[in-house]
């Protein structure tokens, strides 16, 4: 009965799936010393340079002060530098983070590589695109 309840939850099962996705994106990010949301930081960064605090943090749905902390984090590991011009502070990598940037790409490609293997290629792409369609609908509701 309980294990059919939570079954039937969304908020259990896509938790669930947060988890255990999770687990699998540590394992890989591993091999660089940063976590799976830091090292999309970085690409964030690199694709963005001179990005803003409030636009990285948009991108990566966390908040302000999360965003605050994760730069704050990465320039302490000397990978980002945060520019102020006027009030808008700007974020870019530093030549360390650029060089990281590489291997950053490798451990995504074998996320997605596992990911694929256990889902399969195309069921794998059409589970990210349900999930992010999802994702959408609640949040614009």
């Amino acid at each position: 009965m309980i294990k059919e309840l939570l079954n039937e939850c969304l908020y259990f099962t896509s938790n669930q799936l947060a988890r255990e996705a999770g687990k699998i994106a540590e394992e890989e990010f591993s091999s660089i010393g940063l976590s799976p949301t830091y090292a999309f930081l970085i690409l964030v960064v690199k694709v963005e340079p001179n990005i803003t605090l409030s636009d990285l943090c948009k991108i990566l749905h966390i908040a302000p002060s999360t965003g605050t902390r994760f730069v704050d984090k990465l320039i302490q590991k000397g990978l980002v530098e945060r520019h102020t011009e006027g009030k808008l502070a700007k974020i870019l990598l530093t030549e360390k983070g650029a060089i990281l940037h590489d291997e950053i790409q490798k451990c995504w490609d074998r996320l997605y590589e596992r990911y694929s293997l256990i889902f399969g290629k195309e069921e794998g792409d059409q589970l990210t695109k349900t999930v992010l369609a999802a994702s959408h609908v609640l949040r614009n509701n």
